[in-house]
């Protein structure tokens, strides 16, 4: 190739890469909620072309997962330490793996209609996010490697393909992998535009709900960020369009092994044969958001980028209850208690404390704004957690000049003190659950200098990060009998004004609230998976 040949080449890739990074730029202020404009989204519920929460292969080998119910997991507040032991690699423990990560959780009824909870929160309860498994040979799976899509409803294995593979090899014995992909058009049928935002929170949820899981295990979770899109979409036959009626983009790969493997993965030596089952279709019609196109092609990578190891932290919880009833019994609040809302001050740090390892496998980026309504032994006030400690002088100059950063314990800076229930409810698009709470929160990410940095794909992995955070406060809160919901619905700029913003080189991706909640007893809560018992 000659040197201009070589030249006009990277101009086209940096081409590429700004308009990329400018429509990440554009989605994100194009989908902001304001008193006088909400984000696009089609203003009434299409209930004749809701979509089926649940993808089905035809033509793909089922497999049946025996259920987890009654197996003995570690009581919750031990899974964090390093001393599980670590379960081999079986037809049991890879069926408890996923119940207690993207497994059917709860199914309530009102009397005329049925729904199904998930371990994996989700905004609305519509669930984008599904998961494949990546197997060496395991007995009574499979006597080769095998692709296959995790069916929640049935708790059961859609065998997609079969080969030969010698990466096991390259790993520790009971090594294999978790792919992690999202169906947009689920979020995109409630919630129109902004619902790329919702789909990615989503996917750092089940992140985290695959990473919780296997610690009940001794399993340890590595996201593999070297991996990119374009390589994991060909790993899992996406590529092949005539499959599927409707777009499902890959998020991530997930290694899971007995013991840390932090060598870089070479997937190529994963080479699966040609796909044959058919993706059913989840809706008969479909709305058309070019928005949606756009943001989805701008964030697709066909390059992954390594990030280097860090190491986590660990802290001390009180003793809990075992670890599946946690994640069985976690539910989003409809409405908070506000006469019975208080939090000691030590619950209160453990919950944010527990935030600290981090989810994504890189440096923490985000750091938690909470307005605390109702904290024992704290002041109510307006105050940060800094996760992020090498961000802490860039959140000081940016922040409001008013701001006292008064440091109240490690890591907690008292902002402003006062009464800020109104602003809060204000904030999150008018509902009380944000105000009637002990406290609530905005998660606040560095954002347009690690973009413009590593690139539009980082767009993606700050909201996972987010939804991550999410899932594991909802762990926290329900292990001490407490109770959370995470916000989607915020005034982004309100919150931002507040603040004392004047860039986007910081912006809020997800808020959060945690109280007691009010519980609605005209729902009933049915045997789970009746079929099967």
């Amino acid at each position: 190739m000659t040197f201009l040949c070589q030249f006009n080449l990277k101009l086209i890739i940096i081409n590429i890469m700004n308009k990329n990074l400018q429509t990440v730029f554009s989605y994100h202020e194009e989908t902001k909620h304001a008193h006088h404009k909400y984000a696009r989204s089609l203003g009434y519920m299409d209930w004749a072309n809701q979509p089926n929460p649940y993808r089905t292969y035809q033509g793909a080998l089922h497999v049946e997962l025996p259920l987890a119910f009654e197996n003995t997991t570690p009581p919750y507040h031990l899974i964090f330490d390093n001393d599980i032991p670590s379960a081999p690699l079986l037809l049991e423990s890879i069926s408890q793996l996923l119940q207690f990560s993207m497994g059917i959780s709860a199914m309530k009824s009102d009397g005329h209609n049925e729904w199904a909870l998930r371990c994996n929160a989700s905004s609305g309860n519509l669930h984008p996010s599904e998961a494949y498994l990546i197997l060496p040979p395991v007995e009574n799976i499979n006597k080769s490697t095998t692709i296959s899509h995790y069916a929640p409803k049935n708790h059961s294995l859609e065998i997609l393909n079969e080969f030969d593979s010698k990466i096991w090899e390259t790993l520790p014995k009971g090594s294999f992998f978790v792919a992690l992909s999202s169906i947009v058009y689920r979020e995109v049928w409630k919630y129109g535009e902004r619902a790329f935002r919702y789909v990615n929170l989503d996917a750092g949820h089940a992140l985290r709900s695959v990473q919780v899981s296997a610690k009940t295990l001794g399993w340890k979770c590595r996201y593999l960020s070297e991996v990119s899109d374009e390589a994991l979409a060909k790993l899992l036959g996406f590529e092949q369009k005539e499959r599927f009626s409707e777009s499902e983009i890959p998020d991530m790969l997930l290694l899971i092994t007995p013991s840390d493997h932090f060598d870089e993965v070479d997937i190529s030596k994963l080479m699966p044969n040609r796909f044959e089952s058919i993706a059913m279709n989840i809706a008969q019609e479909y709305q058309n958001w070019q928005l949606i196109d756009d943001i989805e092609k701008a964030t697709f990578t066909c390059k992954g980028n390594l990030y280097k190891k860090i190491e986590q932290s660990v802290i001390k919880r009180e003793p809990t209850k075992e670890t599946k009833d946690v994640i069985l019994k976690r539910r989003s609040a409809q409405m908070m208690d506000a006469d019975d809302n208080h939090i000691s001050f030590e619950k209160f740090k453990t919950i944010l404390d527990s935030t600290k390892e981090s989810f994504s496998g890189f440096d923490n980026l985000a750091n938690l704004v909470i307005f605390v309504h109702n904290v024992k032994e704290l002041k109510s006030g307006l105050y940060i957690f800094v996760r992020a400690k090498t961000y802490l002088n860039d959140l000081k100059s940016s922040l409001s000049e008013s701001f006292i950063w008064e440091e109240v314990s490690e890591d907690l800076y008292a902002l402003s003190y006062g009464d800020f229930k109104t602003t809060a409810q204000n904030i999150s698009c008018n509902q009380g659950i944000a105000s009637d709470g002990a406290f609530s929160l905005g998660i606040l990410c560095p954002f347009s200098d690690e973009i413009i940095k590593h690139g539009a794909h980082r767009y993606k992995e700050l909201y996972w990060e987010c939804g991550a955070i999410g899932q594991q406060l909802y762990l926290e809160a329900t292990a001490i009998d407490f109770q959370a919901t995470g916000i989607g619905c915020y005034l982004d700029d309100v919150f931002h004004n507040l603040l004392g913003l004047k860039s986007n080189k910081f912006q809020s991706l997800y808020h959060f609230t945690i109280g007691k909640a009010l519980v609605d007893k005209r729902v009933l809560t049915k045997e789970l998976y009746r079929n099967r018992l």
